[in-house]
């Protein structure tokens, strides 16, 4: 039983950064998997970063050294941090949570990043 609420969305320019945030809400943090998803209008949803509950990390290739996926157990967030962000940026963003013992599965109902000039 996990919520997930995002926000930090907005317009922000070519070169620009802009932080998400993903709270959650309904369990505590155990053993678990955290990651960002986008989808862009008519495209699939792809997988962007994600944390594990010890703190290892991964991205996608396409923003690597621009993005970074950090997480605050005081108050059960996560967040994404982006910089230098371009117009394929543009999507909305979802927050996903999987429990590893069970294997259950949340999501959030997005927050809207668009780039533009």
């Amino acid at each position: 039983q996990v919520r997930l609420v995002e926000s930090g969305g907005g317009l922000v320019q070519p070169g620009g950064s802009l932080r998400l945030a993903c709270t959650s809400s309904g369990s505590t943090f155990g053993m678990f998997l955290m990651s960002w998803h986008r989808q862009a209008p008519g495209k699939q949803r792809e997988l962007v970063a994600t944390i594990h509950y010890t703190g290892t990390t991964t991205y996608t290739d396409s923003v690597k050294g621009r993005f970074t996926i950090s997480k605050d157990n005081t108050d059960s967030t996560i967040w994404l941090q982006s910089s230098d962000l371009k117009p394929e940026d543009t999507a909305v963003y979802y927050c996903h949570f999987r429990e590893l013992k069970t294997l259950r599965d949340f999501w959030g109902q997005g927050t809207q990043v668009t780039v533009s000039p």
